[in-house]
């Protein structure tokens, strides 16, 4: 048995215990779309064949149109994928809870330090320590601006929670399936650094990640291994390594991105401008994530 056969097996068989422990009705898949999810989707069938868990999708409007068109294609054939919907437009949410910039830490910090929060996580993020071996995330110093009182766009790190988590959380409650499974992995770093596999709330499991401990090489061998399909944005001429909502200033690739959005996908390249001025006006401005505006021309 190679490497890359054991990982598989030690996977096919956490998934296995774990829903046969807590009961297959409890869960359901939160389905991106994207290459992790796929992954689990195909790894739930091999652990548990016939299973009915729920495959389940929110197109919040902001997904790739290669990634709906994936998703439609599988619930085509499939019934249990479900595609549902957030309950509000997208710019309408964003100017009322704000806007995501640089990372979900970062939003998440400045809005609280800007809503008169002075907590030691708070300012060890705005100040930093000097030994960085005690606090791995720190503000950059080109974004320290950001907490000056002049500095006026309203940024957040709600934007997830009300386009995904919310209808979500909604259609789990209405189903009575409280543990969501997803395709996250400890390799992608931020906040998912110290993912755990199994995660409880109040002694009750609420979330399981089976590929938390995997990594994108042995991603690579299992979809190549078993010939899995996944969204075309992951070939040529695309060749995304991540996908996740278009345009999304959270990513560190997004000049890249827009570009072959601009080169291949106009149409979405323009959806992204418009959804995500404010913040790609900031990035530009000062030369962050995307070019300054005087080195390039848009449209």
């Amino acid at each position: 048995m190679t490497d890359n056969e054991f990982i598989l097996f030690d996977r096919l068989e956490v998934i296995k215990n774990t829903i046969q422990k807590y009961g297959e009705e409890k869960f359901y898949l939160s389905f991106s779309g994207g290459k992790d999810s796929t992954v689990v989707h195909h790894l739930l069938d091999m652990a548990l064949p016939d299973n009915k868990i729920p495959r389940v999708f929110c197109n919040t409007g902001i997904e790739y149109i290669y990634i709906y068109m994936f998703v439609k294609e599988l619930a085509d054939k499939d019934e249990r994928f479900e595609i549902i919907r957030p309950s509000q437009n997208i710019k309408t949410m964003l100017e009322k809870v704000g806007y995501p910039f640089k990372s979900k830490e970062h939003s998440n910090k400045v809005e609280l330090y800007k809503n008169g929060s002075r907590s030691k996580s708070v300012m060890t993020y705005k100040d930093g320590f000097k030994d960085r071996r005690t606090s791995k995330f720190q503000c950059p110093e080109a974004l320290k601006y950001q907490y000056e009182e002049d500095f006026k766009l309203h940024i957040s790190s709600h934007c997830c929670d009300e386009l995904k988590k919310k209808p979500f959380k909604k259609w789990a409650k209405e189903n009575n399936r409280p543990i969501t499974i997803t395709g996250m992995m400890v390799e992608e770093g931020g906040q998912r650094a110290h993912l755990d596999c199994i995660v409880t709330k109040n002694n009750e499991v609420v979330k399981f990640h089976p590929l938390s401990k995997v990594t994108s090489e042995w991603e690579k061998w299992f979809i190549d291994e078993y010939n899995i399909k996944i969204c075309d944005l992951y070939y040529e001429p695309f060749n995304f390594e991540r996908t996740g909502c278009k345009g999304c200033p959270y990513s560190q690739n997004l000049e890249e991105q827009l570009e072959v959005l601009e080169n291949y996908l106009p149409n979405e390249r323009k959806q992204c401008e418009a959804i995500w001025k404010p913040v790609y006006d900031e990035y530009r401005r000062i030369g962050y994530r995307l070019k300054k505006v005087e080195n390039i021309k848009l449209f």
